[in-house]
């Protein structure tokens, strides 16, 4: 009864968010700042799911400029856990086809995402370019989630370099932002979900990179991330430990 009741909450909440956010942005359409705006409207629904969110974003964030933070991609929970890191004025990029899921797709859109066909390899290369351009001009951050796909419990996944590419050439350093793992640890059910901490970490400076060490530069930036989400997994354990006696 509890996952039913959450269920039809968050559907009702979520078409509210995309149909209320889409005419809202129709004065402004595409304007970079919507984005963190609804992002963090669909972080508020982590309530609902009984999760107790834990956000560690350096006050510093704000004055950091235009970036490309890389996050952790772990399941559909990334929309009310790993949202609230969005920062002002940044955008993310997603696949082509999230343009057809209905209400969500076109407030997508209108927010200022930068939509890429994974399909078409040669046009996603050229997205990357485009992506760092939108950079320089516009004096936007872009979110990228670098394992490409949803990892759903299998730890961090390799890197794809794109987020790389697109940060050295545009001169901007990454900023890696670590979710504590979700996959199976969310049950509609229970009406304690839990903690789930989001961390930001100190921006990583690619002057010093050069195009033939992207590889170095992702496996480096992978490194970090894996090592801070296995702190962050085991601190989760711990606050909920205690929660519990």
């Amino acid at each position: 009864m509890l996952a039913l009741i959450r269920a039809i909450i968050i559907i009702i909440c979520t078409i509210l968010i995309c149909v209320g956010g889409t005419i809202y942005c129709l004065f402004s359409p595409r304007n970079p700042k919507h984005v963190m705006t609804f992002g963090h409207m669909f972080g508020r629904l982590s309530r609902v799911l009984g999760i107790k969110m834990v956000y560690r974003i350096p006050e510093a964030a704000k004055k950091y400029g235009p970036s490309i933070y890389i996050g952790n991609h772990q399941n559909n929970y990334d929309m009310v856990t790993i949202s609230n890191g969005v920062q002002a004025r940044t955008v993310t990029v997603g696949k082509k086809s999230l343009l057809f899921v209905p209400f969500f797709g076109f407030l997508y859109w209108i927010t200022g995402n930068i939509l890429i066909d994974r399909a078409n390899r040669s046009k996603a290369h050229n997205t990357i370019s485009q992506v760092a351009d939108q950079i320089t001009k516009r004096k936007i951050s872009v979110w990228m989630f670098p394992e490409g796909t949803r990892s759903r419990g299998r730890g961090l996944l390799p890197f794809k370099t794109g987020a790389f590419h697109a940060a050295i050439a545009a001169g901007v350093p990454i900023v890696p932002v670590c979710a504590s793992s979700t996959e199976g640890r969310v049950k509609l059910n229970r009406w304690d979900n839990g903690h789930v901490i989001i961390e930001m970490l100190d921006p990583i400076d690619t002057s010093k990179y050069s195009r033939e060490q992207v590889r170095e530069l992702s496996e480096y930036c992978h490194r970090l991330m894996e090592d801070k989400i296995k702190q962050l997994d085991l601190e989760v354990a711990q606050m909920n430990k205690k929660a519990q006696k």
